[in-house]
């Protein structure tokens, strides 16, 4: 018995290492998925400029990836099967840190087909790494899930806020190519991970799921939900700004307000996963986040700008709440990691299609109303809309 007793924690201790090597590979990886995109909107005066663009073109350079990852996102699964899915993240993260080097050497078209290729490598992680954490640590997905999103969150954020004085300082080029060091720092810790690697996502035939996966209500429910709250983020980071101008703030303010929605997503992005893997239904939470969405824009739209903080908080609370949540629906609502690959595939396919096409169709709304008013009450349209997906999907069942 004692023998059998030192076995077991010996297994246990060594388990807990490989948890905590993990949780540090991801937490990397993760940072790797937002911080190549994020650091461009803040020095996008300083691309265009540098290389005589037009502001078009200046303005597409964030919408490229979210194309990326709708074109691309269906086709990761299949992919992670045939090479698996620790050396498909690997490949990734390589083509990442191509696109970053790319985009940084001052050429208009290296520009482009730079981040396309960041576009294509993060729609691999989008996709592979939630139904990775249920093939490797399915009873730790609440936590890794958790970790995941902050650190996508919080290098973002960080990202976002040093690209301009990098690119002061040391030029936009500079400030385009630092986050390169986060993909190497990726690979170094990756490689412990590739011994002994397999494909282990062992599967009926592609048509046969792709077929089923379309034909699943629940599914596309998931897809409704993963759509609408990337829309609603996508807007808010494009346009928050120009709408608390109009209300009266100054610019530096306004952009303050955007920052303080992002950070305030944080505690979100890591509790929600956690509670959502111990509870049977997730409706408790959907209504939550749909109460913070409400309460956030309505105050927008009825101009209560002194309060413009506490809507800031609101809305980062449902942001990092929906999205959290979202993510925790790919492995909750399947059997499987390669179900869980399959769906996050899909759903986060139609999801960033949303997403690219959210801050135009805001724009244009604007423009033919000549009004905020409109576009505003949009968000709690929806806001609503996310609600009845996100409901529908909470229900405990499986695809």
């Amino acid at each position: 018995m004692d023998s059998e007793q030192a076995d077991y924690q010996s297994k246990k201790i060594l388990s807990n290492k490989a948890l905590l090597f993990f949780m540090i590979a991801i937490f990397l990886f993760a940072t790797t998925l937002r911080a190549p995109i994020t650091v461009v909107g803040p020095i996008t005066s300083f691309i265009r400029d540098g290389l005589g663009i037009s502001n078009v073109l200046a303005g597409f350079l964030t919408t490229i990836p979210l194309l990326a990852f709708a074109v691309v996102s269906p086709f990761a699964p299949r992919i992670a099967r045939k090479f698996g899915m620790e050396w498909t993240l690997f490949y990734s993260v390589i083509l990442l840190c191509t696109g970053v080097i790319l985009r940084s050497i001052g050429v208009t078209s290296l520009l482009v087909l730079g981040t396309i290729l960041i576009g294509v490598a993060i729609a691999f992680g989008n996709v592979l790494i939630p139904s990775y954490f249920k093939l490797k640590f399915p009873l730790h997905i609440g936590l890794l899930t958790g970790i995941y999103t902050v650190s996508m969150n919080m290098s973002s954020g960080i990202a976002a806020g040093i690209s301009f004085p990098i690119a002061q300082s040391a030029g936009w080029q500079i400030a385009l190519s630092f986050s390169i060091i986060l993909g190497l720092l990726t690979l170094i810790i990756w490689l412990p991970l590739l011994r002994n690697a397999k494909v282990e996502m062992h599967t009926p035939s592609e048509q046969t799921v792709q077929k089923k996966m379309w034909q699943q209500p629940l599914a596309w429910a998931i897809a409704v939900a993963m759509g609408f709250q990337s829309f609603i983020f996508y807007c808010c980071a494009a346009w928050l700004p120009e709408i608390f101008i109009s209300q009266g703030l100054d610019a530096t303010s306004a952009g303050w307000m955007v920052s303080i929605m992002q950070f305030s997503q944080i505690p979100m992005t890591f509790i929600i996963p956690i509670i959502a893997e111990k509870m049977t239904s997730q409706r408790p939470i959907v209504v939550f986040f749909t109460i913070c969405y409400l309460i956030g824009f309505s105050g927008l739209l009825f101009k209560w700008t002194s309060l413009a903080v506490v809507w800031m908080i609101f809305l980062g609370f449902a942001g990092g709440a929906s999205f959290g949540l979202v993510l925790m629906l790919f492995t909750l609502r399947t059997n499987t990691a390669f179900e869980a690959a399959e769906l996050s595939g899909f759903a986060q396919s139609i999801g960033y299609l949303v997403a690219a096409i959210g801050p135009v169709l805001f724009g244009l709304v604007h423009d033919v109303t000549d009004s905020w008013f409109v576009p505003l009450a949009l968000f709690v349209l929806v806001s609503l809309l996310l609600f009845i997906a996100s409901f529908t999907s909470a229900k405990n069942r499986t695809i």
